[in-house]
């Protein structure tokens, strides 16, 4: 059979003359394929290599402490507090007005007339007594000397009755003079010293009204207001010409819910602090509603506070009651989270599994959040990073110092 054949003969091959460039071309393709197999080579050791190691680690046995170690190394690393149990204060926050815990008006007292002088002015300090505005008394003077004269002229009738009376009963014996006579005599002399006495009752009333021209101050305390000026026509309809707190002392009025009033007693500490004011005045509550508002459900708390420049009647102020103390975990406030069911922490149990624990707080301050309810103090709680954690999940805890 006949056939031809595709095949290159060594000697056609051999009768083919290359030229110089050809052959530089050639050589140099056989040297890139010679180089690529070689790193082709190489890099199929190379993974043949890392394979081997791989498999051999999948394979040890479980004993070995290289595996757990490295799965643990893979966990997160979250920091937990064991914040115990301590003593929370028990704080109540509220705001009212200031007002003086004794506010006197003070008027006119008598039947007023028109003033002469007005002696104080709003901030002065007064005591109890003194005169604080006069008002004119003319009028009462010459009434106050007419009655003076009368009584002079019944003391002079007084007198000639006694004498007359004394005469008679020197001459009753000898018979000139009856009883009936002395009787009339007696009755005589009796009825001036009465007049006399009337007198001098009339004079004293008299410097009375008088001196009630004087408006006084009722007790010792700082004016606050004054509603009166020289030539002003006063009476007993004029209402108050001046308020005075008793004692300088101030009160602030606090409004506080019903479940607080029931926390709050006479006696306990308060801090005062003005609106606009960075200092604190430490006051008392002397006394405490006895009622609650129906409509507003709230009672008021009276807070004692002592005088200051900067406790003004009307003003506004803040106050913090201490109301107690509890037995509560201390935690911060990046340990606790809330959500729509409420407040919640979350815990890391012994399996290092990340566990969801919902609480009621109590009072937050600088110190941290009162947990009063869903902790026993014993846990460890996560300090922060709550918001990228889940429920179930596993973690590797860090002990971190409980804040104090």
């Amino acid at each position: 059979m006949n056939y031809e054949s595709t095949t290159w003969r060594r000697e056609a091959l051999e009768d083919v003359v290359l030229d110089d460039a050809t052959l530089a071309k050639r050589r140099k393709r056989r040297r890139l394929l010679i180089a690529f197999a070689i790193f082709l080579v190489v890099a199929i050791a190379v993974v043949a290599v890392m394979a081997g190691r791989g498999g051999d680690e999948a394979a040890a046995p479980a004993g070995k402490a290289a595996a757990p170690g490295a799965q643990a190394d893979a966990l997160p690393v979250v920091t937990v507090i064991v914040p115990g149990r301590q003593q929370v204060a028990t704080v109540i926050s509220s705001t009212g007005s200031l007002a003086a815990r004794r506010d006197l008006p003070v008027g006119v007292p008598g039947e007023g007339g028109q003033v002469s002088r007005v002696l104080v002015e709003p901030g002065d300090w007064v005591r109890a007594g003194q005169v604080l505005a006069t008002i004119d008394r003319s009028v009462q003077t010459q009434e106050a000397a007419q009655l003076a004269a009368q009584i002079q002229v019944q003391r002079a009738d007084l007198a000639l009755a006694q004498s007359e009376l004394e005469r008679s009963l020197a001459l009753v014996e000898r018979g000139f003079v009856s009883q009936a006579d002395i009787q009339r005599k007696t009755a005589t002399r009796d009825a001036a010293a009465a007049r006399v006495r009337v007198a001098e009752a009339n004079l004293g009333a008299a410097r009375a009204r008088m001196g009630r021209l004087d408006i006084r101050a009722p007790a010792a305390g700082l004016v606050l207001d004054r509603n009166i000026e020289a030539g002003q026509v006063v009476g007993p309809g004029s209402g108050a010409l001046f308020r005075i707190a008793q004692g300088g002392e101030m009160e602030l009025l606090a409004r506080l819910p019903q479940s607080d009033m029931a926390r709050v007693r006479v006696g306990v500490p308060v801090a005062v602090t003005p609106v606009g004011s960075a200092t604190s005045y430490q006051g008392v509550v002397w006394q405490m509603s006895p009622t609650i508002d129906a409509q507003t459900r709230q009672g008021e708390a009276r807070i004692s506070v002592p005088y200051h420049r900067d406790l003004r009647p009307g003003g506004f102020a803040s106050a913090e009651i201490r109301a107690g103390a509890v037995d509560a975990p201390l935690l911060p406030e990046s340990a606790v989270q809330s959500d729509e069911r409420g407040n919640f922490v979350y815990l890391v149990d012994g399996n290092g599994a990340v566990v969801r624990r919902d609480v009621r707080v109590g009072e937050v301050g600088d110190r941290g959040v009162a947990v009063v309810e869903g902790l026993a103090g014993d846990e460890r709680v996560v300090l922060s990073a709550g918001a990228f954690l889940n429920p179930g999940q596993r973690v590797r805890p860090q002990l971190a110092a409980a804040a104090r």
